[in-house]
């Protein structure tokens, strides 16, 4: 669950630090107080899209911190999936606004807002204006009857999906069409000549960096032979200028006074090791020099030959690597063209199969969840009289797409009468945004049971509705909150009095700034909310009084639900 909320710096927050406790959670406050600014910030710091303007103007940052407390084994598993170890069960995300960059982070950890939006989804579940209008949606009704019945539609759906998966390869592999005789002839000789054409190169990897160093060789041959005939002179006894001429003297001379001064045998050894090695030099660079014979006819083909590999490197690939890859890719092609009438054949034989498997497992698909649907319809109708539409009816309407999807060919309608006497009409021109919340509130509480989010927060619930209506509201949220933690927004004293923990928004006015605050009210404080609730801007004894009768009700609805 929720443990802590922590906001600075955004919009009419200069920073405020709220723990949050188990059941239900009620935020008041009047109208501008701040109220949306909690759940917009909620929503950021678990990677909602961040808004610059919501940083306050004399702020060098804004900062929203969450710290979660989480048991479920299941949950935790699904965590560390993700990368994020709750240590003894806590998980702290925050995300900060400076300039133009927002960084989240888990555990003290940068992650991406994504990775924050997936990890949010499993601690928390914002249920605001956004779900409702979700609701109007045809594909998202079909979704929440394949999970409502998620234990028989799954399987059947994973079977499906397979199978068209199997469906839109063949359907890929066949094209756009059939391809005619002369088309088809037309594309195996083309592709022919480009394999003949790459065939005939005979071409070996690698064999290019070869040609060309050895191009750039004999291109610069005759650089290359007067500096290294140069250097065989220099280092050689051909001249009295060499360096083998004049080292040989010095050996002559040494080996004289060897029999004057024996110390000087050192120096004999020393300057005779490096006369044989330059002895060995030179004859070494003799023989490269008598390698560096220039040959027209080899020059020629070697340019030749990297013209050649160049031109099929300007038509099939950077590298000779890429060209004979292209070279495989037309042979595989050429064998399919090669091939064209029997591999045709078979793959509309394939496709005939695959189509017929389809259908029937979309068919089988489409009964599970008409299966599921009559019972999904009866639990929503059961939820609508606890939520005051004693007498409407619901269903759910399918229709059959033309053509297949990885989700069967099935389309729903929900459809609905909220008066008796109607007949039924689709969701999206008969409600109401208050009967719209409330029908969204019974889905959620349908839900909720197997859902295994610990937090669920509700923003515009109470949207259109009051009296009897906001009282059956206030009741439905006792009961989901008798099995998690909720947060909720609420301007409706039936609501605010279920609160198990109850926490008043205001917004305090000086000469320089708006200041957002929250805070726990007390029982004392609570009713004078309430009362404020119910009679406005004037409290008085009645209204007070009224507040206590209310409270003392909720209290024992909730005992009476919780025992």
């Amino acid at each position: 669950m929720l443990r802590n909320l922590h906001i600075k710096n955004l919009a009419l927050i200069r920073e405020i630090d709220v723990d949050f406790a188990e059941g239900l959670n009620i935020l008041t406050g009047e109208t501008g107080a701040g109220k949306s600014i909690i759940i917009d910030s909620i929503g950021l710091a678990l990677g909602g899209k961040a808004v610059r303007n919501l940083l306050r103007e004399d702020a060098p940052y804004g900062l929203v911190e969450l710290v979660f407390e989480e048991s479920d084994p299941e949950v935790l598993t699904a965590l560390r999936a993700l990368d994020v170890e709750a240590e003894e069960g806590i998980v702290l995300i925050s995300r900060k606004l400076q300039g133009n960059r927002s960084t989240c982070r888990i555990n003290g950890e940068s992650r991406t807002a994504a990775d924050v939006r997936a990890v949010g989804a499993l601690l928390l579940d914002i249920h605001g204006q956004s779900e409702h209008q979700k609701l109007l949606r045809p594909e998202h009704q079909l979704a929440l009857i394949d999970a409502y019945g998620r234990s028989t539609i799954a399987p059947v759906k994973d079977k499906v999906a397979a199978r068209y998966r199997e469906y839109a390869e063949i359907r890929r592999q066949l094209g756009g069409g059939d391809m005619s005789a002369e088309e088809r002839a037309r594309n195996i000789s083309f592709l022919q000549f480009e394999v003949d054409e790459i065939e005939a190169a005979n071409l070996t990897p690698g064999e290019d960096e070869e040609l060309e160093k050895a191009y750039r060789r004999m291109v610069n041959s005759r650089r290359i032979v007067e500096s290294a005939v140069h250097a065989h002179a220099l280092t050689g006894y051909d001249s009295d200028e060499g360096a083998g001429e004049s080292i040989g003297l010095a050996v002559r001379e040494l080996d004289r006074i060897c029999e004057y001064d024996p110390d000087a045998g050192e120096m004999l050894n020393a300057i005779s090791e490096i006369e044989d090695l330059l002895g060995d030099f030179n004859r070494t660079l003799a023989d490269y020099i008598d390698g560096l014979s220039f040959e027209e006819e080899t020059f020629r083909e070697t340019e030749e030959r990297l013209d050649l590999i160049n031109h099929l490197k300007a038509k099939y690939g950077r590298t000779i690597e890429d060209i004979l890859r292209e070279k495989a890719d037309k042979e595989a092609r050429l064998e399919e063209l090669m091939n064209y009438e029997e591999d045709r054949a078979r793959l509309k034989k394939a496709l005939e199969r695959v189509t017929a498997e389809l259908t029937e497992l979309s068919a089988e698909l489409t009964a599970a969840r008409k299966e599921t649907a009559a019972v999904f319809s009866a639990e929503v109708m059961k939820q609508l009289k606890d939520l005051n539409f004693a007498r409407a009816d619901f269903d759910v309407a399918f229709r059959e797409n033309e053509s297949f999807s990885a989700g069967g060919r099935d389309a729903v309608d929900f459809m609905i009468a909220t008066n008796p006497g109607e007949s039924l009409r689709v969701l999206t021109r008969v409600v109401s945004g208050g009967e719209l919340s409330r029908i969204m509130l019974g889905i959620k509480t349908m839900f909720a049971q197997g859902d295994k989010t610990d937090t669920l927060i509700f923003d515009e619930v109470d949207t259109g509705i009051s009296g009897r209506t906001a009282q059956k509201v206030a009741e439905k949220m006792a009961v989901i909150a008798s099995s998690r933690q909720v947060l909720c927004i609420t301007h409706l004293p039936q609501i605010a009095a279920m609160a198990d923990t109850h926490f008043g928004i205001t917004k305090d006015l000086t000469d320089e700034a708006a200041i957002t605050r929250i805070e726990p009210l007390d029982e004392e404080e609570s009713v004078r909310e309430l009362a404020r609730l119910l009679g406005g801007a004037r409290i008085t004894d009645n209204t007070l009084s009224s507040a206590r009768e209310m409270k003392d009700m909720s209290r024992a609805f909730r005992e009476k639900i919780r025992s």
